[in-house]
């Protein structure tokens, strides 16, 4: 069992630049690969990135890949999404989620847990 809490969520301008948080607590850590997804108004919610266990294993969308960035510190229980070069586009509630497995999982069945979401908003 794991409990996860976003944070950093905000208004920015297109161009701009915001790093997400994700705390966990709970059970160990290292214990789930970890991930982002985002949903939009009025979309569905879709895959943004996923890390494995230890960071050697990172996965992107190709809506983001080469813009954001995702990373974890296992000392901290805690992974980020750095964000940048953002676009109105980008505009979403993003979720944090966690998986026991692997990204695969997260990627494809998706995520054991979830947190409860961050809204980002990117103006023109």
């Amino acid at each position: 069992q794991v409990q996860l809490v976003e944070s950093g969520g905000g208004l920015v301008q297109a161009g701009g630049s915001l790093r997400l948080s994700c705390a966990a607590s709970g059970r160990t850590f290292t214990t789930y690969a970890m991930g982002w997804f985002r949903q939009a108004p009025g979309k569905e919610r879709e895959f943004a990135a996923a890390i494995s266990k230890i960071g050697g294993t990172i996965s992107y969308a190709d809506s983001v890949k080469g813009r954001f960035t995702i990373s974890r510190d296992n000392a901290k229980n805690t992974v980020y999404l750095q964000m940048t070069s953002l676009k109105p586009e980008d505009t979403a509630v993003y979720y944090c989620a966690a998986d026991a497995t692997s990204t695969a999982h997260i990627r494809g069945r998706g995520p054991d847990y979830w947190g409860q979401g961050t809204q980002v908003t990117v103006s023109s």
